[in-house]
């Protein structure tokens, strides 16, 4: 057992844990480093797709749909220029790495598949722990885009909910740079949407199961330092505001 009882309880009662420093600061710049070379390495050749998550159904494009298995690069939403050219360069560009780092990159294979984060899945009711996905967000300076309130279980979609994220803070995150804002507490009520692909297979639908309001007046910032990790339960609302400060926050 990693997490004490207190943690475990922490997080049952408010729906994520905040773990300072179990990251270090080398395994940090590790990570930071491999995605660089990644984002450097990569053909672009391939067709461009921009990340939003203000329009999920933007999402309907074959690229992003057939990338659960491979590792591709999706643009930021305000990259580019009325004429189609970066406004800055490839590497303050790119959005997200995804979706299949876990698997398929040495560097984030050994890092996701640790003998901590097996630790920490069984502490939080894991039985049988599978990595579906893992993305690498950069959260770019000036135009790193929003990210609207949203549960992890909308896209990541099980009987029962059993679905957690894992978020390492790679680089500080503030309130300045975009930090991780959520609801505590929110994860005790329904899923109010799901995410999934249409009959035909060539682009994505949301069902909506619950049109209430999100409870915005008791979201908090999560400001942490690099090296934090943060737990969260599949069904806690968490959002993020964008990135208009000079400073990159990475995360993976």
């Amino acid at each position: 057992m990693l997490l004490k009882q207190r943690q475990i309880e922490s997080f049952e009662q408010n729906g994520y844990l905040v773990l300072d420093d179990f990251v270090s600061h080398n395994e940090c710049e590790k990570l930071r480093i491999r995605a660089s070379e990644i984002v450097n390495d990569y053909d672009y050749n391939q067709p461009i797709t921009i990340f939003t998550t203000n329009e999920q159904t933007r999402h309907s494009d074959l690229f992003f749909l057939e990338s659960g298995d491979k590792i591709r690069c999706f643009f930021e939403e305000e990259a580019f220029d009325e004429n189609g050219k970066l406004k800055q360069s490839k590497d303050l560009s790119i959005n997200k790495i995804g979706h299949a780092m876990h698997d398929l990159d040495p560097v984030f294979e050994s890092f996701a598949r640790s003998e901590a984060l097996e630790a920490v899945a069984q502490d939080v009711g894991f039985e049988d722990p599978r990595i579906l996905q893992s993305m690498y967000i950069f959260k770019q300076p000036k135009i790193g885009g929003e990210v609207s309130f949203h549960q992890d279980a909308t896209f990541l979609y099980t009987e029962p909910v059993t679905v957690k994220g894992f978020w390492f803070a790679l680089e500080d995150a503030s309130q300045e740079n975009g930090c991780m804002w959520v609801i505590p507490g929110g994860h005790r009520n329904n899923l109010k949407s799901r995410f999934y692909r249409n009959k035909k297979g060539n682009g994505t639908e949301i069902e909506i199961l619950d049109d209430s309001q999100w409870e915005t007046s008791k979201m908090v910032p999560l400001e942490v330092n690099a090296g934090t990790m943060v737990i969260l339960h599949g069904l806690l609302p968490h959002m993020s505001y964008a990135n208009r400060s000079s400073l990159t926050r990475q995360a993976f």
